[in-house]
């Protein structure tokens, strides 16, 4: 289960991420820039929407542990290429 929270915090798109698997969880703040959430969803997505996608292109990458605790969600294309071109495949799933 992906459980994404926006936070406000001054900063336009703030989130608390809680990715419960089996009998664990783990906590991620991750930021978006509103530019970018208009560019990774072409405005069609809620930026939450977004975030639990992007989670769910990790999670089948990577155990939860592995994910980084805090970071925007650009840098996940340093590590993942094809994240942008992927992306639109999970934000259809749900």
């Amino acid at each position: 289960m992906i459980d994404v929270r926006r936070v406000d915090d001054g900063s336009a798109l703030n989130f608390e991420v809680v990715v419960r698997e089996g009998k664990g969880e783990t906590r991620h703040r991750v930021t978006m820039s509103e530019v970018k959430s208009q560019q990774l969803t072409a405005g069609k997505h809620t930026p939450e929407r977004c975030i639990e996608a992007a989670f769910r292109f990790l999670l089948e990458r990577e155990p939860k542990e592995s994910i980084l605790a805090r970071f925007d969600i650009s840098v996940i294309s340093h590590y993942f290429p094809e994240f942008e071109r992927e992306l639109p495949r999970y934000l259809a799933r749900f």
